[in-house]
Formats: structure tokens, C-alpha cells, sequence
């Protein structure tokens, strides 16, 4: 029925009309790409499952007050955070029994990226540290705490403009900070 019109448009239209079948028709075009993200992550297909319909549910009021460019793009972004935010939760709360040859290896008991990822991480904090005050505020609203540009115009007080160009040159110093430092 509405086959013809764009993502942008179904979108729109959901926000206006606040109608959840332009949601469904966009979501349903996607549904096979957030399937496969869940899986990924999650690797067990129930799961992968349930996160679709979660993610779904959670775009309903998600998308009534975000700013997104790209659907598709946005939607990859925020299923696999979904699945992200999944494991994490689940660590810790699972028992298992080993096995005294499982206990016995060291590969399993002190991996080697380990100790080169927690320096990865300190450099960064560092690295952010360095930022000017806008491009540190920017950086970590928007890839800490996973704001939008809109979100952040709003609580920073600059504009859209100002808040993209801070979060370019940040994401550009810091890189250059990491491998400076590297």
C-alpha cells in the first residue's frame, strides 16, 4: 500500500501521525538486517528473535523524539547496542562447572589482548582528556551516552552545525591523540 514511498517519508509520517503501520512497513524492510545483527551478537536464534521485537518495541517511542539521517544506518547502530546491552547484563549470572583441564589452561585463564586492551582504553580516556572543553562534552554525549545530534544541540545549547563539527574534530584528535600515543 505504501510500497512507493521512502524511508524518510514512512518516517516522517510515523512522527506526525504517530500511526505504528508506516513504523511496521518500515521496520518490516529492515527486519532481515536487525535479525541478522541479533544473531551475530547473541548467537542463538530465539534470542535473535525476541531482540527484534524488542528493538521494535523500543523504536516506537525512540523514533518520536530522535533525529535520524540514515534509517538503516541508525537501526543497524541501535540493534546491535541492543544485543551489546544484552550480554553485558547477562555477565556474571550465568554458573557453569569446569573442568580441571579447563581450570589448568593459562591461554583460557589470561588471554593476551587482556592487558593491551585496558592500555587501550586508559590511552583513550587520557586522549579524550585532552579535548577542548565543546569537543569533550560533544564526544562523550554522543559515543558515551549514545545521544543524538539533536539531543545534544538541545542540552549543550549549540546548534546542530556546531555540535557535528565538534564531534568530527574530536573523533579526528582523538585518533591522531591514539596514535600519537601509541
Amino acid at each position: 500500500m505504501r510500497l512507493h514511498l521512502t524511508d524518510t517519508e514512512l518516517l516522517d509520517r510515523y512522527k506526525k501521525e504517530e500511526d505504528i503501520a508506516y513504523l511496521g512497513e518500515l521496520f518490516s524492510r529492515y527486519q532481515s538486517l536487525v535479525y541478522g545483527v541479533c544473531l551475530k551478537y547473541l548467537k542463538d536464534r530465539d534470542e535473535a528473535k525476541d531482540a527484534v521485537m524488542q528493538v521494535f518495541e523500543k523504536l516506537i517511542q525512540t523514533l518520536l523524539t530522535h533525529e535520524v539521517d540514515i534509517f538503516k544506518s541508525w537501526l543497524y547502530v541501535t540493534s546491535r547496542n541492543h544485543c551489546l546491552m544484552q550480554i553485558r547484563s547477562r555477565k556474571g549470572k550465568f554458573t557453569q562447572e569446569f573442568s580441571p583441564e579447563v581450570m589448568e589452561n593459562q591461554l583460557l585463564l589470561h588471554p593476551e589482548d587482556e592487558p593491551e586492551l585496558e592500555g587501550n582504553l586508559t590511552k583513550l580516556e587520557k586522549c579524550i582528556e585532552t579535548l577542548v572543553n565543546d569537543q569533550k562534552e560533544c564526544v562523550r554525549l554522543f559515543y558515551l551516552q549514545e545521544k543524538c545530534y539533536k539531543d545534544i544541540a538541545q542540552f549543550t545549547g549549540f546548534d546542530m552545525n556546531k555540535v557535528k563539527s565538534f564531534i568530527q574534530n574530536g573523533k579526528r584528535n582523538l585518533k591522531i591523540c591514539m596514535e600519537r600515543n601509541g
